[in-house]
């Protein structure tokens, strides 16, 4: 089997709109959360989200090529130019039968639903779709519009399972190439969930946090107000090679991918097994999968949407696995970032891997009053980002459904 490292980078998120951004916010601590400015949110429970920042499609895709896509499908081109652009690939020289694409989202264009449904309803029920109206909105149109621009012929699909997606796209990519069916694959998520369907739908299944008078510090992982998560967008890009064909191109190695696991709670619709059962199946598999024991690990990057039942559930899960460890650092990007639901996995496996490359942990923000469950057990990694060597990384992503996906990254070693 072929060691599978990763080349390549690229971010779109609530706190930063290119890679380097992102990591720097992520390390300042910065929150997205702020009310929603594209829709009137009077009626909604909730007001607010982690939306883009400063943001003009038009500034990264042509308006007459933008107008095509939904939303998902632009942030997933414009976080994928900029990996190809980090990782220096140079596709005429390469075998484009060889290299694939395999994106994940969990709503595929909900934005676009929105509009056509809203406007098939204000015209009478006159069906006056756009031609474009169905490859807008299939979830998979993102990672075939990806290997449309840059000409890939190899495996291409799309991972759905809910918020768990791009990890499960992540893992999938890295298996693909590990049993020699791939030398490259583009891979990661992208979601743009904030509509009205996306507020509306969240907040009737009690999801989302409606501490409207705090949006920048709504979102709360382990505290005892948490009351929610707070919902995001964007999209984040991996390329993932074999290590044999990185160095036959002379590509810079960034990391590696050591393992991935999978597993469901099979417990609930939308909630978690109270005894975090699909989580410790899913992280326990990763760690085989690696080949090595829970006290390798340094960091993990948290599912942690901020919910009174979720958070505790996953903790449990770490406990069960890892034991109590003071050392052991976790921390919850998703207080700053927010739920990017079906990209959430690919944005925290690039804060893990930077955290590899940095030596730095991201924090856990806007936690004041840790719940008592929590308290003493593990290194939440509170208020602001701490020094730490990282040797190995894990990221969790959870979905509703009970899909549990849990990734583990690498530092790399030349040997």
């Amino acid at each position: 089997m072929k060691r599978v490292v990763i080349t390549g980078m690229g971010a779109l998120t609530p706190i930063g709109n290119n890679l380097e951004t992102y990591w720097t916010n992520l390390k300042a601590g910065k929150s997205g959360g702020a009310p929603i400015t594209r829709f009137d949110t009077t009626k909604f429970k909730s007001h607010f989200a982690c939306e883009l920042k400063d943001f003009n499609v038009e500034d990264y895709i042509p308006r007459n090529e933008a107008r095509r896509m939904d939303p998902f499908t632009q942030y997933a081109l414009i976080a994928t130019e900029e990996a190809i652009k980090n990782a220096k690939i140079d596709f005429d020289v390469l075998n484009r039968n060889r290299i694939g694409v395999i994106w994940g989202s969990g709503n595929g264009g909900i934005q676009t639903f929105t509009e056509e449904m809203i406007d098939y309803v204000k015209n009478d029920e006159t069906p006056r779709f756009s031609p474009f109206f169905i490859p807008k909105i299939i979830a998979d149109i993102a990672s075939g519009l990806i290997s449309i621009k840059y000409g890939l012929r190899g495996v291409n699909f799309t991972t759905i399972s809910a918020c768990a997606s791009s990890t499960t796209a992540i893992i999938d990519a890295f298996n693909y190439i590990k049993w020699g069916k791939a030398d490259m694959i583009i891979t990661g998520g992208s979601e743009a969930p904030i509509t009205a369907a996306g507020l509306g739908g969240f907040t009737a299944s009690r999801a989302l946090s409606t501490n409207n008078e705090n949006p920048a510090t709504a979102c709360r992982p382990f505290d005892v107000s948490r009351d929610g998560f707070v919902m995001g967008e964007g999209a984040g890009t991996l390329i993932l090679e074999s290590y044999e064909h990185a160095i036959a191109r002379g590509a810079t190695i960034i990391a590696e991918v050591a393992g991935g696991g999978m597993a469901a709670d099979a417990y609930h619709l939308t909630g978690t097994h109270p005894e975090g059962e699909g989580a410790f199946l899913g992280m326990h598999e990763a760690l085989n999968d690696a080949g090595i024991e829970p006290k390798d690990i340094d960091y993990i990057n948290m599912h942690a949407t901020s919910t009174p039942v979720g958070d505790p559930s996953e903790l449990i899960a770490i406990e069960r696995l890892f034991g109590t460890n003071p050392d052991l650092n976790i921390s919850a990007t998703k207080s700053m970032t927010g739920h990017l639901l079906g990209a959430a996995g690919a944005i925290e496996a690039i804060a893990s891997v930077m955290a590899i490359v940095d030596g730095i942990i991201p924090p856990t923000i806007n936690t004041k009053n840790v719940d008592a469950e929590f308290d003493g057990k593990f290194e939440l990694t509170l208020g602001s980002a701490q020094k730490r060597e990282v040797k190995y990384a894990l990221s969790n992503t959870f979905g509703f459904g009970g899909h549990m996906a849990s990734a583990v990254f690498k530092r790399f070693e030349d040997s």
